[in-house]
């Protein structure tokens, strides 16, 4: 899970990482749970999931997981945007894969790669992201890895033009409040962002 702030007037990304199993108090599911009011934090997407019962929402769980995020640490969300494991093998393949270096022998070990540039197609990548290894934190510095891999081969300017269409065939497999205008816009916004401006940040 990761909350990003976009900043128009730098323009400037910060994306900060929420482990999933925080120990958090969720809205809404005492009642149902004898008074049980505190879970992992990834419970809030799913309790807020029709046919559950705790949330009538129209928003679902991104909805619950929104209000979990205000009442336990004051964050407030304008918008929200929720990728299955399988859509984001297609997205890396969509793009031809993405580069990473494996920098030492236990890297190499971790992610079962060899050293050095290593090219991976989303399968690849999945599996990188989903290692958890080194525990929650250190899966989370993994998917850092994989994202920050993606956020490079996205403003490749051979793939820069294809991502409005790439946005549209994925529009099904994804769940997001965003009008297909919003994300372009932030696609075209992507763009113009240096690196240095992008900042991947996690719970120390």
């Amino acid at each position: 899970m990761r909350l990003v702030r976009v900043d128009f007037f730098q323009p400037k990304v910060t994306v900060l990482e929420f482990p999933r199993d925080m120990w958090v108090e969720i809205p809404h599911i005492s009642e149902h749970l004898k008074g049980q009011d505190h879970e992992k934090l990834n419970q809030a997407f799913l309790y807020g999931q029709p046919g559950f019962g705790y949330w009538d929402n129209p928003s679902g769980g991104a909805g619950l997981l929104s209000l979990t995020l205000n009442k336990n640490f004051g964050v407030r969300t304008d918008h929200y945007f929720a990728v299955n494991m399988r859509t984001f093998v297609n997205v890396v393949n969509a793009v031809d894969g993405i580069d990473i270096t494996v920098p030492d022998k236990e890297t190499s070990r971790l992610f079962d790669l060899p050293r050095g540039e290593n090219h991976l197609n989303g399968d690849q990548a999945l599996k990188v992201a989903r290692n958890r290894q080194e525990g929650t934190f250190g899966r989370a510095q993994n998917q850092n890895i994989i994202l920050c891999a993606l956020r490079k081969k996205l403003t490749d300017p051979q793939v820069i033009t294809k991502i409005p269409e790439l946005i549209k065939s994925f529009q099904d497999n994804i769940r997001t409040d965003f009008t297909p205008q919003q994300l372009s816009q932030l696609a075209c916004l992507g763009t113009r962002l240096p690196p240095q401006n992008i900042l991947f940040t996690t719970f120390p």
